[in-house]
């Protein structure tokens, strides 16, 4: 599959972004309609990824300006392609460009060990979001290593 990977303001590609997170985020993982789409949105920077052939839009992801990778979305179908690596890609591309020296993401406590692994470190107390357990995880931007992908509200 060729799939064209797109930096693109919320703006301009809504019905895209919220097409694949409704899929993953509202019915895979049942959150709330309500605290999935949020205020940050329309701020933030978002990635889209679009199947070339289709014109279907399959994965997304989006950074803040203070540096929170979150949103990050990939369709069933291909959760197994490296779309989502290009995903993290991208937004550590806008993270270099608007010069930030740190990222973080609210992970599921899951994926603490995941997020460890590739140089994130655990900042301050466990908390609830969208009714799930998080732990932020944060990296100096130098130091961040991903190898592949996960699903991250």
């Amino acid at each position: 599959m060729r799939y064209k990977v797109n930096i693109v303001r919320w703006q301009q590609a809504e019905r895209q972004l919220k097409s694949v997170r409704e899929k993953v985020f509202c019915c895979e993982r049942r959150i709330p309609y309500d605290i999935e789409f949020d205020q940050q949105d329309r701020k933030a920077h978002h990635v889209l990824v679009v199947d070339e052939e289709t014109q279907e839009p399959i994965a997304t992801g989006r950074i803040t300006n203070s540096g929170e990778i979150s949103r990050i979305a990939v369709v069933i179908s291909q959760r197994k392609s490296p779309v989502g690596k290009e995903v993290i890609q991208a937004l550590l591309k806008i993270a270099r460009k608007n010069q930030l020296n740190e990222v973080y993401i609210n992970s599921d406590l899951d994926a603490v060990s995941y997020f460890a692994s590739h140089n994130f470190r655990p900042v301050g107390a466990v908390f609830m979001e969208a009714g799930i357990p998080r732990q932020r995880m944060s990296c100096p931007l130098r130091e961040v290593d991903f190898k592949r992908f996960y699903l991250s509200h």
